[in-house]
Formats: C-alpha cells, sequence, structure tokens
C-alpha cells in the first residue's frame, strides 16, 4: 500500500511539473498588466480580467486565422489517415515482391530531415502552380508519412489472418478486405494517426512560411509569430493569444483520449 501511495504522489509531482507551465500561462492571460507585473507566479488572479481574450481576439483576425488552420488541418488528417493506411495495408497484407525492400525504404526516410527536402518541395510545388495556397500544404499528405505508414503497418500485422481468409472466403477482394475489416478494426489506430496529424498541423509554422505570402490564409501559427511581434510588450495579451491557441488542442485532446490510448497501447 505505501509502494502504491508512493507512486501516485510521485505521477502526481511529474504531471505538476509539466502542467505548471500551462497553468502559469492561463493564470496570466487572466491578470492585469499591474498585477502581471506584481505577482507574475502567483496561480489565481485577483480578479479574473477577461476582456484580455476580448482585446486579444480583437487585436488580430483570430477567426480568419482559425478557419484557415480549421481547413489545413482537415485536409491533412484526410490525406494522412486515407492516404497512410492504404499504403500501410498493401504493405502488411498484400503480398508481392519487394514489399519488404519497398517498406525499409520507406522506413529510411524517417531519418531525414525536412530541412533537406524543403527546397525541392517548394521548387516541385511551384512548378504544378500550388504556391500561395491550401493544396501547397494539404496535397503532400495525400502522398503518405513514413512514422504512420510504419505505425499503421505495425497495427495490421495483429490483425488474425483468420478474419482476412474468412473475408477472402466470402469472395472479398483486396479493397473489400480494406474497407470492410480493416479500417473499421483499426479505429483506434485511425484515431490516433488523425490525432497526431491534427497537433502536427496545428503547430505548423514552417510550412504556412514557406508556401504562403497572402495575409488572408495564415493559420494560428503564423497569425501567432505575427501578433507575438506587434505586442511583444504587453505579456498579458500574449498569454491570451497563446491560451486561444493552445486550449482548443488540449480540448481535442481530451474528448479523443480514450482512442488515442487505445491507439497506443495495441502497438
Amino acid at each position: 500500500m505505501t509502494k502504491r501511495w508512493g507512486s501516485t504522489l510521485l505521477l502526481w509531482f511529474v504531471c505538476l511539473v509539466f502542467a505548471m507551465p500551462l497553468i502559469v500561462m492561463v493564470s496570466g492571460s487572466l491578470k492585469t498588466p499591474e498585477q502581471l507585473a506584481r505577482d507574475p507566479y502567483s496561480v489565481v488572479p485577483e480578479s479574473p480580467a477577461w476582456s484580455n481574450y476580448v482585446q486579444a481576439i480583437g487585436s488580430m483576425p483570430f477567426w480568419r486565422y482559425l478557419s484557415n488552420t480549421l481547413i489545413l488541418c482537415g485536409g491533412c488528417v484526410i490525406g494522412t489517415t486515407v492516404s497512410c493506411a492504404m499504403v500501410a495495408f498493401g504493405l502488411a497484407r498484400v503480398p508481392w515482391a519487394g514489399r519488404k525492400l519497398l517498406f525499409a525504404l520507406v522506413t529510411v526516410t524517417m531519418l531525414l530531415p525536412w530541412h533537406i527536402t524543403m527546397i525541392p518541395r517548394f521548387v516541385l510545388i511551384s512548378h504544378l502552380g500550388l504556391y500561395n495556397s491550401f493544396w501547397a500544404i494539404i496535397a503532400p499528405t495525400f502522398l503518405g508519412d513514413a512514422f504512420f505508414i510504419f505505425l499503421l503497418r505495425q497495427f495490421f500485422l495483429t490483425i488474425p489472418q483468420s478474419y482476412l481468409d474468412a473475408g477472402r472466403i466470402d469472395g472479398l477482394s483486396h479493397w473489400g478486405l480494406f474497407w470492410h475489416l480493416v479500417v473499421p478494426m483499426s479505429r483506434p489506430a485511425l484515431a490516433t494517426v488523425a490525432l497526431f496529424q491534427f497537433i502536427q498541423t496545428w503547430n505548423d509554422f514552417s510550412g504556412p512560411l514557406l508556401y504562403l505570402n497572402d495575409p488572408q490564409k495564415f493559420p494560428l501559427a503564423y497569425g501567432l509569430e505575427r501578433f507575438v511581434s506587434s505586442y511583444g510588450d504587453q505579456t498579458h495579451l500574449l498569454l491570451a493569444a497563446a491560451a486561444l491557441f493552445t486550449l482548443p488542442v488540449i480540448m481535442i485532446f481530451f474528448a479523443a483520449q480514450r482512442a488515442f490510448v487505445e491507439g497506443i497501447a495495441t502497438k
């Protein structure tokens, strides 16, 4: 019992340490400039200044940034989930010559930093006429991602072969097996991929910086950087803007927590 209580207290302490920056951010976003300067690290504000959020939203085209971000997140989530699931199924459950070699090559690409392919991708996207459009960021996700392909392939390998054999006896093609058997049985893994891609796109700053130059198309991540440049001396507004940027991701994580944990636990 003592060991159990000790483990519980240790977990609470670790969680508190990791959550402290978030707590300070939310608390500071509800303080007036005077209180923030006088007592920046107090957890509970004397009188919550909700007007900080109203002022932060009014100081930038927040709703346009948010709509642009949701468009990018939705497109990238669909592209990554569909393409990676199909490729992973082909590498895991469709017998053909050279699939192990191709999977090894796909896995090796995870070692390459994004900066190595940055210039070739920019040149390719420019020649395709996609520069300064949302498709410059969304279209590459329909070509798959090495990490997500690896993750889904490993999950698909855990599906009992007897289920697939039964589907083939019933006359299902490879596409039928994928759509009617593998996809329904892999919802936790697909939800994990979707959540990871959503967070990655939500936080993406380099992509919009490289491929977009129209302020009307900027997402929140890029808009937040411009907000910091304009209001760098107003800490209370910066904390409010950071909270507006962070809290939606936290809410989505908690909403999808069960599927996320199931997807990780079954790897």
